[in-house]
């Protein structure tokens, strides 16, 4: 059989699903990054490094929840944690003392937070970031990296895929984008050009590279980046969705030993449960606080509000899960696992004459057809047919991660890296005996 037929024929109820969830939901997914062809899997339960489909077929996972599980699934500690606080209540409606000791985990771990904001995810943490930037410096413009990627809101949905003067949606007004400059990664030069117009308020990146180091950063660009802004008065703000605590138990910014103004935070900073936060330099977070001056607060306070800001259950999730990624050991682990399934899979690669490689750093982990990309990204859009096709077979053979790379958690396992191996080199051979290299 072909991938695709083998795929469909593993899957019957994940198609049935799918033919449910197209009448039901607009393109049958929550989530673009879920995307498909054929059509997903659907996922019934997961535990530590594995989760099971519908179908019942059992995967070593890499999705990770997006990245934001890196004590794996249904770690003790945070379902202990999220059972407890759920029979006192979900929704308190008020302050409470859990979201205080959330705040201070998040000061005591990350280098640049004195203070800190909780919001629900990253794309409301770095809208309420360039929103603070904007107050605090009285200018207008944004200095954003191609290739990177920050979200679904309007200030940042431009420049993140291929062509990269396409944003990345319809229905964003010109006037917004306008306030958006867009600049080549590890190109320091290009960044003063821009910030000697005199009207940028902030450069945000991930501090990594685009989207989760597709893109990886050069040596020593961080640190001329932190010099040069600090020298232009404009706010430095990291974008650590995905890398903070996951590089180090202070994020990237502590591995590379470069400190922002500003970070942004979501997916392991709640414990895997919705929540994300703003945190940074104590000057400019106090634009949130009120003054109780009744022109201050109305009209240059910056304005902040959601429902389910520091929800008690994430917080509960949040605090059982930092307290354990502030042991650097973990990282530390789940980093030389990392090392060794890059290696092992630009190996396996290598042997099933499959064009490009494997790469990336810390925990996670990049397969591209097209090879490492240059300083300043790829110059053509990826190989989508083909990188769909590889997930699919990557199913077939017990494996689950997203179309092009994969996060390694703080329990993945000698085993586990075994296994994942074993799995490309057959989802390899499929495609290639499906005829997906052929005149390469």
């Amino acid at each position: 059989m072909t991938v695709l037929e083998e795929y469909r024929a593993r899957h019957p109820k994940s198609a049935a699903l799918w033919e449910r969830a197209r009448a039901a939901i607009p393109g049958g997914i929550t989530h673009d990054i879920r995307h498909l062809a054929p059509f997903p899997v659907y996922v019934e339960r997961a535990q530590g490094t594995r989760k099971w489909d519908a179908d019942g077929h059992e995967y070593i996972d890499y999705w990770m929840g997006h990245g934001a599980l890196f004590l794996g699934h249904c770690h003790p500690a945070v379902v202990r944690a999220v059972q407890e606080q759920v029979a006192r209540g979900t929704h308190l409606g008020a302050c409470h003392e859990l979201e205080v000791r959330w705040a201070e985990l998040v000061n005591r771990l990350v280098p640049c937070a004195e203070l800190t904001r909780f919001t629900m995810s990253g794309t409301e943490a770095t809208h309420l970031a360039m929103r603070v930037a904007r107050a605090f410096t009285g200018r207008s413009r944004i200095v954003k990296l191609a290739g990177h990627f920050h979200g679904w809101h309007d200030g940042a949905a431009v420049a993140v895929n291929p062509p990269y003067d396409v944003p990345m949606s319809a229905g964003i007004p010109g006037a917004t984008l306008d306030q958006v400059l867009i600049c080549p990664p590890n190109d320091v030069k290009a960044v003063e050009a821009l910030l000697e117009r005199g009207d940028v308020a902030a450069v945000i990146l991930e501090p990594a590279g685009g989207q989760a180091g597709t893109t990886p950063t050069i040596p020593g660009y961080l640190h001329e980046l932190r010099a040069l802004t600090a020298r232009h008065g404009v706010v430095l703000i990291f974008d650590e969705v995905i890398t903070g605590f996951r590089y180090a138990p202070g994020g990237a910014q502590a591995y590379f030993g470069v400190t922002p103004d500003l970070t942004t935070l979501a997916k392991i900073v709640a414990g895997g449960l919705p929540g994300g936060a703003l945190c940074g330099a104590r000057a400019p977070m106090a634009l949130l606080a009120f003054r109780g001056d009744a022109d201050w607060d109305r009209s240059q306070r910056v304005a902040h509000a959601g429902t389910f800001n520091a929800n008690p259950l994430s917080a509960a999730a949040a605090i059982a899960t930092l307290e354990q990624c502030a042991d650097a050991s973990l990282q530390a682990r789940a980093n030389k696992l990392g090392d060794e399934l890059r290696r092992g899979l630009a190996e396996a690669m290598r042997r099933a004459d499959v064009p490009g490689t494997c790469y990336g750093e810390a925990s996670i982990y990049h397969v591209s057809f097209e090879g490492k990309p240059g300083l300043a990204g790829f110059d053509r859009p990826r190989r989508g047919d083909a990188y769909h096709l590889l997930r699919c077979a990557l199913l077939n053979h017990g494996v689950d991660c997203s179309t092009h790379h994969g996060w390694v958690s703080a329990v993945h396992t000698e085993e586990d890296v075994a296994r994942t191996l074993a799995g490309y080199e057959r989802a390899f051979g499929a495609l290639a005996a499906d005829g997906v290299f052929a005149g390469r």
